[in-house]
């Protein structure tokens, strides 16, 4: 009893603290560029993803919003999307649904900012502290008509970072054909002046010649820009979103600023399981609308990365020994004709063997799975499937530790996520009614940074695998 107390006292402080990451994927401060369509899509959607955002920096001496850890100019952002009841993932604009009416709705929110300032990335800030991203939190709102649009949000500092505030307003209207969506807008941003001196102020200490001390006061300013959206297929949306936005005084007089003006670009695809955006909507048969399952698995640290376990490279690593322990829960999201899709939560002990403690790691993923049968009797043989979605890990495993450092690499806690699993019914050897819908097989767990071009995960090149026996049953 202690154990399951302990367990959901720290589910619920995860909750607290990866909420605003699960549901606010991805943004730029409020910055309407980086809207996805999703905002129209039918209660219980989730969907999946990537866009590749592009664009300037104000800083002197930085061309582009590229992590000095990527070697790319541009940053790529997964998308976890999800639209429920009360929860929801716009990839800009997320949150929690307090009121959601057909023309109003009010929410409360939380956003990820990109803003930051990296200092080893030109000698002109030699002796100067980094600019850090952060996560902004607050209320918005919306109404909407024939007109369009006009919405407004407050938000600010959650991480004590800039601890500053943002309020922002907005007019879009939408026009929309059979394939197309059009979305220009302009909004008026105000950023309080703890928000604009932590980003572009240099404090007394930080002076030097060439970079005066300099304490900026708020900030307000227009952006426009125009969403677009196509309609590929029934279940994908491919996006290219422009804008262009100024700078107020407070900011272009900061020494650390050569710029008037910001472009910014925000480009790529979504997939929707299931039925969204669509007049005609697949949903799962009465029989299996309902179904759900629980999976129990155990397994090593492998050696070999993803794609050589696949291949059967499945040694244990050569570093370090150590274990996972997981629990994973998932619900039917649509019977397919040939792949189910399904919605899955992990909960996942880290067993350490005292290179340091014991800890979590939450996973939260759609998976794709498929079903082999018998040629001649049509007997279900084997499933396999592949899951993507992301891996909080309250500490860094030690095998990512140690892998990162001799790359001279970062880590971070938060990660993408890929599973990959393959099982066999267990009705095919046994009679009892009690296995008949159980299966027994291997899972292959996976946390990666995208080969370091994601500032959303730490820009970390790299990550761990760890192969698993499981038990899954559905119900």
């Amino acid at each position: 009893m202690p154990f399951i107390v302990d367990s959901l006292l720290r589910l619920c402080r995860f909750t607290a603290f990866i909420l605003p990451w699960i549901i606010s994927l991805p943004l730029i401060a409020d910055n309407n560029i980086t809207q996805i369509p999703i905002i129209d899509a039918p209660k219980g959607t989730v969907g999946a993803g990537f866009g590749i955002r592009a664009g300037g920096s104000p800083y002197e001496g930085i061309e582009n919003i590229s992590s000095i850890w990527n070697e790319n100019n541009t940053d790529l952002v997964p998308l976890y999307l999800y639209e429920g009841k009360y929860l929801y993932s716009h990839g800009t604009s997320a949150g929690l649904h307090m009121i959601d009416r057909e023309h109003f709705s009010f929410d409360l929110v939380a956003r990820y900012r990109f803003d930051r300032l990296e200092t080893d990335s030109s000698n002109l800030y030699f002796g100067m502290e980094d600019r850090e991203q952060t996560v902004d939190g607050g209320l918005a709102f919306a109404i909407n008509g024939n007109w369009g649009e006009v919405s407004a949000s407050a938000v600010s500092d959650m991480l004590d970072t800039h601890n500053g505030e943002e309020y922002d307003l907005t007019y879009r209207y939408t026009w929309a054909t059979q394939k197309w969506k059009f979305s220009p807008f302009i909004s008026y941003v105000y950023q309080d002046e703890d928000l604009v001196n932590y980003y572009y102020g240099v404090e007394d200490d930080e002076a030097a010649p060439g970079r005066p001390a300099y304490t900026p006061g708020d900030a307000h300013f227009l952006r426009a820009g125009l969403n677009t959206s196509y309609h590929w297929s029934k279940r994908m949306r491919i996006f290219a979103n422009f804008a262009v936005e100024g700078l107020d005084d407070p900011v272009r007089d900061s020494p650390l600023v050569d710029e008037e003006q910001l472009t910014s670009a925000f480009l790529g695809f979504a997939y929707f399981f299931g039925s969204t955006l669509d007049n005609t909507p697949d949903v799962p048969n009465e029989e299996r609308q309902r179904e759900w399952s629980w999976r129990v698995n155990y397994g090593y640290t492998a050696e070999e990365t993803f794609h050589k376990v696949h291949r059967g490279y499945f040694q244990r690593n050569d570093t370090v020994d150590t274990n996972l322990a997981g629990l994973t829960v998932s619900t039917l999201l649509q019977d397919g004709s040939k792949v189910d899709y399904w919605g899955r939560f992990s909960l996942n002990r880290r067993l350490e063997n005292d290179y340091q403690d014991d800890f979590w790691e939450y996973v939260a993923y759609v998976m794709a799975m498929g079903t082999g049968y018998s040629p001649w009797t049509e007997k279900e043989l084997f499933r396999y499937g592949f899951g993507f979605g992301f891996s909080y890990a309250e500490e860094i495993p030690i095998v990512e530790q140690i892998k990162q450092a001799e790359r001279e690499n970062n880590t971070s806690h938060f990660l993408n996520y890929l599973e990959a699993q393959i099982d066999f019914p267990l009705r095919n050897l046994f009679d009892a009614k009690a296995v008949h819908n159980c299966y027994t097989g291997l899972t292959l767990v996976h946390r990666s940074g995208i080969f370091g071009s994601s500032d959303l995960l730490g820009n970390v090149s790299g990550g761990s695998d760890v192969l698993t026996v499981h038990l899954e049953c559905k119900r």
